[in-house]
């Protein structure tokens, strides 16, 4: 990227944060909807490259999306439960931002798409002021997105993204060598897509029955880690980022949680998990802070493209 192209995104995403901010001042939270995950909106001071609190130094729980600090989530330990009082995020999602954080050299220059994303009107916003950032769907039914994308052909140039976030997304689409081909066509050199589908057991395979998320998508794929291998298939420098917990358990071959939720098959996880793939970007002290326990609910794949 030459630096006029940088300085000119640089100096637009500033005025994108401005204008936000003076919406915001005249028309206050109440154009949108009270109690919907994403209703309180983070302070556009706490963008996600300030600096964050050291969680391995305070008690209780924290939201790197909201910044907001307190007892505990509400909610259990689930991935899907676990909810910021705030924001409404969730385990998944603060771990995707946790991983967006630790992997990418964040700044308001890059320009980011979210792939049907899940929390509500004020965190698009609020993302909005900070990146380049516009939102996508399939068919627009269950999530808001400014682009009708297709993931098997994305109708986006070559090398126009630096970042793709595309959380429990892959799972629903039929053909996935068509849809990694594309996501790695649209990424420029240097840029990152984070993905992370469900992960519950060892190996890919098709539901054995019809199966359906909450928003009634069918579900044509359930993933295991040999998901790794076909990123790199497709040209992708892939590592799979996960806790601390979990690579303990793989190392050893011992399984530290002697009850886990039922949908996870959790000794064929076990089995499955290649070492040498995982990297750790939260111990335990920064699981337990952010709400991402147990460390088997928890992972994404980083996706980098070589420069």
């Amino acid at each position: 990227m030459s630096n006029e192209s940088k300085n000119a995104r640089q100096f637009a995403g500033r005025a994108y944060g401005k204008v936000g901010r003076i919406l915001g001042r005249y028309l206050g939270d109440d154009f949108m909807k009270a109690g919907e995950p994403g209703y309180h909106r983070p302070d556009a001071a706490d963008t996600p490259w300030s600096p964050m609190p050291d969680l391995r130094a305070i008690e209780g729980a924290f939201c790197n999306i909201c910044r907001w600090r307190g007892e505990a989530f509400s909610g259990g330990s689930h991935a899907e439960f676990a909810w910021c009082p705030a924001c409404g995020s969730n385990g998944r999602d603060r771990f995707v931002h946790w991983c967006l954080s630790e992997s990418v050299e964040l700044s308001p220059a890059l320009r980011v798409i979210e792939c049907s994303p899940r929390m509500g009107p004020a965190y698009r916003s609020a993302m909005a002021t900070w990146f380049f950032y516009r939102t996508s769907d399939y068919d627009m039914r269950a999530h808001e997105g400014n682009l009708h994308l297709d993931l098997q052909a994305i109708d986006l140039p070559d090398a126009c993204l630096d970042v793709v976030l595309c959380a429990h997304v892959l799972e629903h689409v039929p053909d996935t060598d068509k849809a990694l081909g594309e996501l790695r066509r649209v990424v420029a050199p240097g840029g990152h897509l984070l993905l992370q589908v469900p992960l519950l057991q060892g190996t890919t395979a098709p539901p054995s029955e019809p199966e359906f998320h909450g928003d009634d998508t069918p579900v044509f794929w359930r993933f295991g880690f040999d998901l790794t291998q076909r990123l790199r298939d497709v040209g992708f420098a892939t590592n799979l980022l996960c806790t601390s917990q979990m690579l303990d358990a793989v190392r050893s071959g011992e399984n530290p949680w002697p009850g886990w939720s039922g949908e996870f098959d959790l000794p064929d996880m076990l089995a499955g998990a290649v070492a040498d793939d995982l990297v750790v970007v939260a111990d335990r002290q920064q699981s337990a802070r952010l709400g991402v326990e147990p460390g088997y609910m928890h992972f994404t794949w980083d996706c980098r493209v070589p420069t």
